[in-house]
């Protein structure tokens, strides 16, 4: 079978009878129906159903073969890559030799390649949730970088008013009202500070409600300035949008998380709050065989080192195949779990005093200290 053509991936897996290929497409729910025509031709049943490679981990069409009961295997498309140059040096590509590769894949080597893992319906939806939420991050920060790039140009006096030290003060509710109010240097030189309080009100400030009024205020800028601010003020990416996005995601992650009898055990972890706690459950799923020990999950999120021996020569390097959102979820859990005393702390600053530079201590506590026990404590809240 060949999927529909994807903007990064191209889902595709194959039905064989001996060394004939059966090929289907797969575009519609009614293609959908032939493919399981075609495989019951094949010999597929609900007791013993045909495995299917694919190239991606998520989309209808994976949702649909997972509905069936039957294995999925998730097959890296760098990999499909490289069993294609075993048959072909010409680097020569089509679906139905991606169809025949994959296929191969499974009859050789399926015990060298995980199939996808057997999460529940619960953890699957948190999975979408978290993932999305993890996309309007990003897109948030990318908002709003644009956005303190657009500012420094023409309008120097907000940047310093709001943004401090860390880019993601620009896309606060405080931030955003008084840049919806006042776009441009000229406008803010207008503003009075009792509009000022009112709006800052308005967006949840409660605290130096004076102190940010008296450096919202500026004096009008020259002419061409004020001119730079009018025409780049239609142009500046819309962070209220992205932001607003975001909180509806993560609000509606955590109410999912809430209800997940693991909810419990994994914000017992310290540092783990509801949507940090939601986006590893999303990453690590619910099924207990999917891992077989703390080692495992510590080389999917990329905390393991990973170690290159030929003869003589023996290097351990950092792992950089990875699951990227596992680890950007790592790091947010170790820079909360930090501050707090304990073992996490105490870790962090041995490797400080070694020499280490921060950013690359902040996966340590989660790997070390963490996830070991982690892998425990998840298993054992399931009787297992």
């Amino acid at each position: 079978m060949t999927g529909p053509r994807g903007i990064t991936m191209s889902p595709s897996s194959m039905v064989t009878d001996s060394w004939w290929p059966n090929v289907a497409s797969v575009d519609s729910v009614v293609g959908f129906g032939e493919l399981l025509e075609l495989l019951s031709a094949a010999g597929d049943t609900s007791d013993d159903p045909i495995p299917v490679a694919i190239e991606t981990s998520r989309g209808l069409l994976v949702a649909a073969l997972r509905g069936t009961e039957r294995d999925v295997f998730a097959i890296n498309p760098m990999a499909v890559v490289r069993y294609r140059e075993r048959h072909s040096m010409a680097r020569k590509k089509s679906d139905h030799l991606d169809a025949m590769t994959l296929a191969n894949i499974l009859r050789t080597d399926a015990h060298a390649h995980r199939k996808l893992p057997a999460d529940s319906d619960l953890a699957r939806s948190i999975t979408v949730l978290a993932r999305a939420a993890q996309d309007a991050i990003w897109r948030r920060t990318k908002a709003t970088q644009e956005l303190r790039a657009l500012l420094h140009e023409y309008y120097p006096g907000f940047l310093a008013a709001f943004a401090g030290s860390g880019h993601t003060n620009l896309a606060t509710p405080a931030a955003r009202a008084i840049l919806a109010i006042a776009p441009t240097p000229a406008q803010g030189a207008r503003l009075t500070r009792a509009r000022i309080v009112t709006a800052l009100r308005r967006a949840g400030r409660r605290r130096r409600l004076d102190d940010t009024a008296t450096r919202s205020l500026r004096r009008a800028p020259p002419p061409a300035v004020a001119a730079t601010g009018t025409g780049r003020a239609g142009t500046r990416p819309a962070g209220s949008g992205p932001a607003r996005h975001l909180e509806y995601l993560n609000e509606a992650a955590s109410e999912a998380f809430r209800q997940h009898p693991d909810h419990r055990v994994i914000t017992s972890f310290p540092g783990l709050g509801e949507a940090t706690g939601a986006r590893v459950l999303a990453e690590i799923g619910d099924d207990r065989d999917r891992f077989a020990d703390a080692r495992g999950l510590k080389a999917f999120a990329g905390s393991a080192p990973a170690t290159r021996a030929s003869g003589r020569s023996t290097c351990v390097i950092h792992r950089h195949v990875k699951n990227n959102r596992l680890a950007a979820v790592g790091f947010v859990w170790a820079f909360a779990a930090i501050p707090r005393p304990g073992p996490i702390k105490d870790h962090y600053d041995r490797r400080r005093t070694q020499g280490e530079v921060a950013s690359m201590t902040m996966d340590a506590p989660i790997a070390v200290k963490q996830c070991r026990p982690g892998i425990g404590s998840w298993t054992a809240a399931r009787g297992r």
